[in-house]
This record gives C-alpha cells, sequence and structure tokens, in this order.
C-alpha cells in the first residue's frame, strides 16, 4: 500500500468518522516481490496488531495475495485480546476470515478495504467500512438474510474448501463475489463448491467484474452458471448479492446479523 492511499483514508476517517483512530502498521508499506514483506513479516504484523489489547479491529489494508501462506501461524498465534475483535477484509483475506470463523475468534467481516479509496467512487466504499467500524449499520448488504450469512470470493474459497480451516457453512447463505475470471473458470468453481458445500441454505452471486473475453461466447452468463449448479446441487437460488471488486461493495459480517439474534 502506498502511504498517499493510507493518508487519504486517515483524512476521510478524520473528517467524517472522528471517534475513529486509525494507525496503519509498518508493514503495510513493505514491498518485497508480489508481497507487503515475507511471510515471517506479514505474520509477525498480523499478530501484534490482532494482539494489540488497545485496538478493537484489524483492518487489512489489501487483498491479500498469500493469506493462505499465513496458515497456521496466524490462527495459532492468536491471545486473549484477538477474541474480542472484528476482522475487515475480502478478495484473499478470505482465507483468514474463514479461518477465524472456524475458530471462533472475533467477528470476521466480508467488508471493504483501505485500498478501495483509489477505484472509481471508492471512498463510497471505504466509507461502509468506516461507518460500520463506527457502530452504524447503513452499509450492510442488503439481502435481510434470516439465516446466518458468509461471503467469500469463489475462487478463494474453492481453494478454502476442503482444508482443516475451513468453517462449517451448514445452514448459512453464501453469499459469493469474483474477479477476474474466464466464465469457464467459474463454471469450475462451482462445480467445486457445490459439491462440497450441499447443506447451505441457500446461494446468493455478486458482481463477477473484469470478466476476461475467451476466444468463443461460454454460453452462460456468471447468474446462469451459478443457477444451473444450484439446481443441480440441491442448493437454494436465493438471487444476487451486493459484494464484489468494486465500489459497490457491501459489509456482511459473518454470522446471524443482529435482528436475526434478537428474533
Amino acid at each position: 500500500m502506498t502511504r498517499e492511499l493510507a493518508a487519504a483514508v486517515v483524512t476521510l476517517a478524520a473528517a467524517e468518522f472522528p471517534r475513529l483512530e486509525l494507525a496503519f502498521h509498518e508493514q503495510c508499506f513493505v514491498a518485497e516481490g508480489h508481497f507487503a514483506g515475507s511471510d515471517a513479516v506479514r505474520l509477525a504484523a498480523f499478530l501484534e496488531c490482532a494482539n494489540d489489547p488497545g485496538s478493537d479491529a484489524v483492518w487489512f489494508a489489501k487483498g491479500g495475495y498469500g493469506s493462505n501462506r499465513l496458515l497456521p501461524g496466524a490462527i495459532d498465534g492468536l491471545g486473549s485480546a484477538a477474541r474480542d475483535k472484528s476482522y475487515l477484509g475480502y478478495s484473499d483475506t478470505g482465507f483468514l476470515l474463514g479461518a477465524l470463523y472456524r475458530a471462533g475468534i472475533g467477528r470476521p467481516v466480508h467488508a471493504s478495504m483501505p485500498t478501495d479509496i483509489r477505484r472509481t467512487d471508492g471512498a463510497v466504499a471505504v466509507r461502509r467500512s468506516l461507518a460500520w467500524l463506527a457502530g452504524d449499520a447503513s452499509g450492510l448488504e442488503p439481502g435481510g438474510d434470516t439465516h446466518p450469512v458468509a461471503a467469500f470470493n469463489l475462487t478463494t474459497l474453492a481453494m478454502l474448501a476442503g482444508t482443516r480451516f475451513m468453517p462449517d457453512l451448514a445452514g448459512h447463505v453464501l453469499l459469493v463475489e469474483e474477479c477476474a475470471e474466464h466464465l469457464y473458470a467459474i463454471d469450475r468453481l462451482f462445480f467445486h463448491i457445490t459439491a462440497l458445500l450441499p447443506g447451505l441454505a441457500g446461494l446468493r452471486l455478486g458482481e463477477t467484474t473484469d470478466v476476461p473475453a475467451n476466444d468463443r461466447p461460454f454460453g452462460a452468463d456468471a447468474e446462469e452458471i451459478a443457477r444451473d449448479w444450484c439446481g443441480r446441487s440441491g442448493i437454494p437460488w436465493l438471487g444476487r448479492a451486493a459484494i464484489g471488486h468494486s465500489a459497490g461493495n457491501h459489509v456482511v459480517p459473518f454470522g446471524l446479523a443482529p435482528s436475526a439474534r434478537g428474533a
């Protein structure tokens, strides 16, 4: 992440959410190949933030490619302070969110991240996450599901499924989105997850952005693919979801919504 983007997010938060105090760990600005530092550096930064009793949340700065490389150390190294926090992110950070949810640690939340401010209308996406951190639920995904929910990038979920870090999603409504995958790859991914997650209460599809052009039409769009695999596997198709790699990404806390918990 660049310091300029971090400064823009801090400025936005100070102007509109003065009750929040943001602190960017120095590791966010490190670069080593594709990563923001080595696995050891990134793991140490995560554990330092998660185990800090003086903070209330860990907000992942960027998509987190390689988050899977931090498991199991990222879970095994968490102490008591980590259990009281919220963890916000999406895309590849879904590896960490899913593992946290399985372990019952903190509150995993699929939500826009600081670097989303660089997108077109990105401040809108960042503002939803900041609002949620400030106690404002206006940026929640509007689906109104009465079952517990979980939200993932489709590829991340497919790679997580079948591992010892995969949470039990039986009885959940699953929200999925995808970015930069061919439609034929999306078809493969739905085959995989619907075969491994037959106990879902339902599935909703978010955005599929930046789909590469193929040399010939696939013959079905992403929604048709999702509907087809839901039908094949007996998973209820529940329509679309307001999540994705865009400024339209809404906040999805894992588990039951507060209104459903109180019902």
